[in-house]
């Protein structure tokens, strides 16, 4: 399998409002069809941030005209967008995605994408690059199977377990060397330790067997 990783920057109507809303994504193309001569495009994206500026990122972005249907429940949302100047308009049925692509604060784009067939990644990182205007390649190599992405869907956490292990996350907690501890974290979402440390044990007794069964 031949897989390229780049990262873009371009005028996006989910990146830049990456960085109004100060959050970031994580989504994947589920389909790509041309209807009325546009390029549609359905993905299922999940959302990391403020749980106020999630709110106002998805109305915001249901108010864009490139929106065609926007449907959502508590941190992913199902978007139907017309996307003739991104870079999934590129993406033919002998790519596979290898990883989510990843919107970080500031807009940029990271993408993982793969093929049986060297030419198609080829053709496709070179249409990209030359229509967006901050493109960078990664990587481009051949690896095995073993490293791809299998998508599942994400454990049904509550707004405090998800604000909880985000901030973890974030913090270096689960870093080799932890950057913080507990007591700093649940400071940090206003909580005594003693609550912190429940909702975050609760979130990670949901996300851990989850992941684990990948490779069950």
């Amino acid at each position: 399998m031949w897989v390229a990783k780049f990262r873009i920057k371009h005028d996006c109507i989910l990146g830049n409002r990456c960085e109004k809303f100060n959050i970031t994504l994580q989504g994947t193309a589920h389909s790509v069809f041309k209807e009325k001569g546009k390029i549609v495009t359905l993905s299922m994206i999940y959302m990391s941030g403020d749980p106020k500026n999630l709110d106002n990122f998805v109305k915001d972005l249901s108010k864009d005209k490139q929106v065609v249907k926007v449907e959502r429940r508590g941190s992913i949302f199902l978007l139907l967008e017309k996307a003739n100047k991104k870079a999934v308009k590129f993406y033919t049925p002998k790519i596979i995605f290898i990883r989510p692509v990843i919107m970080d604060t500031r807009g940029y784009e990271t993408w993982e994408i793969g093929s049986w067939e060297r030419r198609e990644v080829e053709d496709f990182i070179n249409n990209v690059e030359k229509t967006m205007e901050n493109f960078k390649l990664l990587k481009f190599k051949e690896i095995g199977i073993d490293n791809i992405y299998f998508p599942k869907l994400m454990p049904d956490l509550t707004g405090k377990q998800k604000e909880a292990i985000e901030l973890a996350i974030q913090n270096g907690y689960y870093k080799s060397v932890r950057k913080t501890n507990l007591r700093k974290l649940a400071k940090l979402m206003n909580l005594s330790l003693s609550t912190y440390n429940q909702h975050l044990r609760a979130a990670e007794e949901k996300l851990i067997p989850n992941l684990l069964s990948y490779f069950s």
